[in-house]
């Protein structure tokens, strides 16, 4: 460790009690070999007991001050601790290393850690951070605010290493050199020949091809029918979609699903009766529903790893598996199904580590959106996931609304994934618990332009109708409310003669990164015929207003806005969630028909081409109340 981490306490004892008792064997490096004859002489403990009782912040302190200071306050309590030192000089106290610092004792633990057997060991080194670096920057709260040595800092440091015949005083005049070991010297070889064992002088990542394989068709096809008047959720479809893939004779075995809580809260449950829940020890037990069809299934070859509790540890399995094509040279198909809340807000930092990591596979956010999961409140209701995820540069996110979307995205990934042509990234998709009767997916050439629209980010859904006037207007949804925007779609024709097309946006992160991806190839190609964002395009410019809404916060719509070559608003869920019925949290974020309707009518005014009190009176005919406090104020 290279400091006080809490100075009243012993981190490295916290740190072997967290590693021992999740069943890792433990190594500690704390003092180095000018230690061991003390220690051999320490028949009576008390040396053993000083180190045990001695503070972090004490041992910074002792590392920065005088052998007299070490001699007095560290083996000066106790007479028999000044005895052992009586014949060590005060540099020989001041000199007494740490295990981290001692190569021989590193050494010696790297070894014993590769000779374990049966768990995983953890080395815990002792360090002084800025560790040769001289009295003004070793083991000072200050270390990591120090940017630049001095010429008498280098020529410490440098003494400190040996290294006065490689690095004469003439040379620290400018920016101190590089060291390189002479020709045919041990060291040099030494390097030379780890280089060779290694594949290189630093690390690489080799990958190593595999065979590919793809789903059946026939594993997404039943999505493109809908689901005719029977009411279902996209977790359902996906559930279902789940199924398919484990079934499916040339990727089946590949199929991970993971869960960190239980798998029945997804609707796992012919999964789990089918593939059953890995557990290392079998089923000892026999099911409360063993007598169902569905029923919960344990086996030492099951397939869904139920991770419990933990986010973190799901992350860790999923990061696993996402990286055992080049770890193992196995490409998997992971999927990570958690609470949308529960995901990026919590495991953010190792959703980074695993774009870092080049991971790829499916983490699936269920039961999304602020509004969508009822009764909740505060601690499920998902407004901001797509945003967190949209900073990791790895993520392809997606919002769908509708079974064919869910189909059409899942295919893409799959496909990028464990295809001809694999890409290193992985997919998040929100899913909802909102059940409504599934749309068809088109067919012919607008069906292969919808399955185009829902991999770019955005595709037409409904044509605006036809009005006697000519005010005309754009929605844009994703997730449930697909049926907030063909409501206001409705009223706006009938009552208040605006025609709207709506538009489904099942990317809001891809269309913002395609925008981006078009603005620099048109700032760096001057002399190149400009090019248009896919966005642009869809959207068309001129005066129609265009009014966004979403399940999530502002932001996540917004991210696009300047994108948009006509006058734009949006509407979201900003604010704390609420347990309350849907509908009523709806009306509650003004994510509803009527503040939709009111948002294009209030639109309409700012250009002049609807009178005020137009808006004022639908304000009072849809049952808005504008006095009341605004949802995401506290």
């Amino acid at each position: 460790m290279d400091g006080p981490v809490r100075g009243n306490g012993k981190v490295i004892q916290e740190l072997e009690a967290v590693f021992r008792g999740a069943g890792w064997n433990v190594i500690k490096v704390i003092w180095g070999s000018r230690w061991d004859p003390l220690l051999a002489r320490d028949v009576d403990g008390v040396l053993l007991d000083r180190m045990n009782t001695t503070l972090d912040g004490e041992y910074q302190k002792l590392a920065v001050e005088s052998g007299a200071y070490i001699r007095e306050h560290f083996f000066g309590p106790d007479p028999r601790l000044r005895r052992m030192v009586d014949d060590l000089s005060d540099d020989d106290l001041v000199n007494l290393p740490r295990g981290g610092h001692d190569y021989r004792k590193l050494y010696a633990a790297y070894k014993m850690a590769t000779e374990q057997r049966g768990a995983p060991t953890a080395i815990l080194a002792k360090t002084i951070k800025g560790w040769t670096l001289g009295p003004e920057i070793e083991s000072r709260n200050a270390t990591h605010q120090i940017k630049k040595m001095t010429k008498a800092q280098l020529r410490a440091l440098r003494d400190r290493l040996y290294l006065t015949d490689d690095i004469p005083d003439a040379a620290l005049e400018d920016d101190p050199p590089y060291v390189r070991p002479a020709e045919g010297s041990d060291a040099l070889e030494y390097l030379k020949a780890r280089g060779r064992v290694q594949a290189g002088p630093v690390p690489i990542r080799v990958v190593r091809p595999a065979p590919w394989a793809l789903p059946a068709a026939k594993v997404f096809e039943e999505f493109a029918s809908g689901s005719g008047k029977q009411s279902v959720s996209t977790t359902m479809v996906f559930a279902r979609l789940l199924r398919n893939l484990v079934r499916d004779p040339a990727v089946g075995a590949l199929v991970a699903p993971i869960v960190s809580d239980e798998a029945r809260t997804f609707g796992l449950e012919s999964i789990i009766a089918e593939a059953k829940i890995y557990a290392p020890e079998g089923q000892n037990y026999v099911p409360v529903d063993a007598d169902l069809p569905l029923n919960y299934a344990e086996s030492t070859s099951g397939q869904v790893l139920q991770e419990g509790i933990t986010e973190a540890g799901a992350l860790a399995a999923f990061t696993a598996l996402a990286t055992a094509y080049a770890t193992w040279g196995q490409p998997m198909l992971p999927v990570f199904l958690f609470y949308s809340m529960f995901g990026f807000q919590r495991v953010g930092d190792l959703a980074w580590a695993l774009g870092d990591m080049r991971g790829r596979g499916i983490l699936a956010g269920c039961t999304a959106g602020r509004t969508t999961l009822m009764g909740e409140g505060l601690q499920h209701d998902d407004g901001q996931s797509p945003l967190l995820a949209s900073t990791n540069p790895a993520a392809r996110v997606y919002d769908a609304s509708f079974a064919y979307e869910v189909a059409v995205i899942m295919e893409e990934a799959i496909r990028l994934i464990l295809g001809p042509e694999p890409e290193d990234r992985f997919w998040y998709l929100t899913l909802y618990n909102e059940t409504y009767p599934m749309p068809a997916l088109p067919v012919g050439e607008e069906g292969a332009a919808v399955r185009q629209g829902i991999i770019d980010g955005i595709y037409l859904f409904s044509n605006a109708p036809a009005t006697d006037g000519e005010l005309r207007t754009s929605l844009c949804f994703s997730g449930p409310m697909w049926h907030v925007a063909r409501d206001a779609q409705q009223i706006l024709a009938e009552t208040y003669g605006v025609s709207a097309d709506t538009w489904a946006v099942t990317s809001w992160v891809g269309l913002r990164n395609d925008a981006l991806e078009v603005e620099r190839w048109n700032r760096l190609h001057p002399n190149e015929e400009a090019r248009q964002a896919t966005l642009t395009t869809a959207l068309g410019s001129g005066p129609d207003p265009v009014v966004a809404i979403t399940d999530y916060m502002r932001a996540v719509p917004d991210q696009v806005a300047r994108f948009i070559d006509r006058p734009y608003t949006s509407l979201g869920t900003d604010g704390f969630g609420r347990s309350d019925a849907r509908e009523a949290l709806r009306t509650y974020f003004e994510v509803d028909a009527p503040h939709l309707v009111v948002a294009v009518l209030s639109q309409l005014a700012l250009q002049g081409r609807v009178d005020p009190t137009v808006v004022d009176q639908a304000i009072n005919t849809l049952g808005i109340d504008p006095t009341r406090t605004a949802p995401f104020l506290i």
